[in-house]
């Protein structure tokens, strides 16, 4: 079978499955992985798909505007979704008890949930995300904790062994933690290369909370950022599908629509 041809069959496997995984392709064409992934490169320089790690997904399936393989910069993000990220944050803010140690992971929902606690403050804040730490600089009653490590310009956030190490011994009641990309099977995704920092902070943390707007749903990153497991709350606005919150909701996660 020569390479339009094969081309043309994995674009009606996508059209068929929504996705499909390299290794299917490999089996079904009887070609190596080097050859199925430059199939792969080239339709999706074309626009016919999306790649992510081990796979492809097909553009028509994807929930929303946004390909599937970009990390939007922090500020780009405030304009994506706004009425659900605000709905979200103001939910989210009720979790925080007064004098709670909270966690804020960096994203641009995270800052706004910390924008609303910051209104009435009183909490013990623990952010690698500069931004969310300077929403607390005038608020009441708040003491601020950054973590140290490589700063990434993207997210205007802080990253590697350093920011890992310096949350490695705290101790705090809440994390919220938002989402480049969020599946029932595949848990929280991002598509920046690198990114181990919210699992430590989850592991601080003994309450979980994502705070994930419904156009994140569907989509995903190559990188692993937490499992489905790991999530207790999850609040989400009202365009989310009911099969994403049965998903979700099996899997032990109590899902909370705004």
């Amino acid at each position: 079978m020569n390479a339009l041809r094969r081309r043309e069959k994995i674009l009606a496997l996508l059209t068929q499955h929504g996705s499909v995984e390299v290794k299917t392709l490999v089996t079904t064409f009887n070609n190596s992985e080097v050859t199925i992934r430059g199939d792969l490169r080239k339709l999706e320089k074309e626009g016919k798909l999306i790649r992510y790690h081990g796979g492809a997904q097909s553009v028509d399936s994807l929930p929303n505007t946004l390909r599937n393989d970009d990390e939007i910069n922090l500020d780009s993000r405030f304009d994506l979704n706004t009425s659900a990220k605000h709905r979200i944050a103001e939910r989210a803010a009720q979790f925080a008890d007064p004098g709670a140690s909270v966690i804020f992971d960096s994203g641009s929902t995270t800052h706004l949930v910390a924008a609303e606690i910051a209104k009435r403050g009183n909490i013990f804040a623990i952010t690698n995300n500069l931004p969310v730490a300077d929403v607390f600089v005038d608020a009441k009653d708040v003491s601020i904790v950054i973590s140290g490590g490589t700063y990434r310009s993207k997210t205007k956030s802080l990253h590697g062994p350093m920011a890992e190490q310096s949350l490695m011994n705290v101790t705090a009641d809440l994390l919220f933690v938002g989402a480049d990309g969020i599946d029932a099977d595949k848990g929280i995704t991002t598509f920046n290369d690198g990114y181990s920092i919210s699992q430590v902070m989850a592991n601080c943390a003994k309450l979980v909370v994502a705070v994930v707007d419904s156009s994140k749903f569907g989509r995903i990153g190559f990188n692993k950022v937490l499992n489905t497991a790991d999530i207790n709350y999850l609040i989400t606005d009202n365009q989310v599908s009911e099969n994403d919150i049965q998903a979700f909701s099996k899997l032990g996660v109590t899902v909370i629509v705004v």
